[in-house]
């Protein structure tokens, strides 16, 4: 449930708003249309400015809306797995948002899922509804506080994006040292909507794990999927995604874009022809430096003829005569090193708050140091 009292996001510690801007949260909220934080389960500050969007906690959204029970445990399975099932038998919270019918969210809505409490268990159950002809943008930044190290964190997430509904939703994680992670989640699109993804990890973390799985049930319904990973030592990171064409005329991309420094990243991608008349392209690119390990898994599962199903994935180093081609230009090994590295994990995400840049840019910097 929502404090009585609600936490202004500037009287924050200076360190935690380092935290929360480092994913993507704004606590001016000058650019934003609502916002949301969850403290382990406590929701302490959940705002909405524009008429006809809302943002609730999933507990209090519940028994506001008998329906909305409905819409609960659809597109993932509460069977699914032992992490699934813990989050079902709670307890549990997390944010209901939904965009009515028409409606055209002027600026994103961003959400804050932050563990405060060291070794804490975090069970998350969002809802997200962008009803026809509506459309929306969700920031969402999941995080450990600046002295936590250990934790769990278990979300569920349920989207449903009706006929003509449009939705970008940009997610970056950034967790401690001991930080297991199991996002699930699932997305329905009817006819003529889009889903579109973009998901950033960076930083330590024990183990993250998901697979979200997007089901295009509507003719011309569109999904691309984005993700930047990087995997410094001792992470652990298993992160794709599917795409189900369920319907003619859909459309499917998922591109990854995978560095380690170290870690361990398993990327996954598949995309599945169930109809006549679809088209998809899957693309995975790694990029190790120093030790670690990339291991790409895509899958095209063509289930009748007329498919259009393409993928294409590439694992290596840094070749040198890239770094000595630009060199010859006038720069020197460590800005051309920087130079790759920037090129090869460049993402095109709208409304990419400038202190998200500024860390991603720093991640990029201390990499191309270690490297010389």
């Amino acid at each position: 449930m929502l404090r009585d009292k609600q936490l202004d996001l500037e009287t924050l510690p200076e360190d935690e708003k380092g935290l929360l801007a480092e994913v993507g949260i704004e606590v001016n909220e000058e650019r934003r249309e609502g916002s949301f934080l969850q403290q382990d389960l406590d929701v302490v500050h959940c705002t909405v400015k524009q008429e006809g969007l809302e943002v609730l906690p999933t507990q209090e959204a519940l028994e506001r809306y008998e329906w909305l029970k409905d819409y609960l445990w659809q597109q993932v399975s509460s069977d699914k797995d032992e992490y699934t099932k813990a989050v079902k038998e709670g307890p549990y919270n997390g944010y209901f948002i939904r965009a009515l019918r028409g409606v055209r969210g002027l600026k994103p809505i961003q959400t804050a899922l932050l563990i405060a409490t060291p070794g804490f268990v975090q069970n998350v159950h969002n809802i997200v509804i962008v009803e026809e002809d509506a459309e929306l943008h969700i920031v969402t930044g999941c995080l450990t506080g600046p002295h936590v190290s250990k934790g769990k964190h278990l979300g569920i997430t349920e989207i449903y994006i009706r006929k003509g509904g449009k939705l970008r939703f940009t997610m970056v994680h950034r967790w401690g040292k001991n930080v297991v992670v199991r996002p699930r989640t699932g997305v329905l699109v009817e006819e003529n909507g889009q889903f579109i993804s973009h998901y950033i990890t960076f930083g330590e973390v024990k183990s993250v794990q998901m697979f979200p799985i997007v089901h295009l049930n509507g003719s011309n319904a569109i999904a691309e999927m984005q993700s930047v990973l990087v995997a410094p030592p001792g992470a652990s990171l298993d992160i794709g995604g599917e795409i189900v064409c369920n319907a003619p005329g859909t459309r499917a991309e998922i591109v990854s874009r995978a560095m380690t420094t170290g870690g361990k990243i398993i990327s996954r991608g598949r995309l599945v022809g169930a109809v006549k008349g679809i088209k998809g392209h899957l693309e995975c690119k790694g990029l190790i430096l120093k030790r670690g390990l990339i291991h790409a898994i895509p899958e095209l599962i063509g289930q009748t003829d007329e498919v259009e199903l393409s993928h294409e994935a590439a694992v290596g180093k840094i070749a040198q005569e890239e770094i000595e081609y630009l060199m010859a230009r006038g720069l020197d090994e460590e800005e051309a090193t920087s130079m790759i590295v920037r090129g090869f994990l460049e993402a095109d995400i709208e409304d990419l708050p400038a202190p998200l840049q500024k860390r991603l840019d720093e991640v990029i910097e201390e990499t191309s140091k270690d490297l010389m």
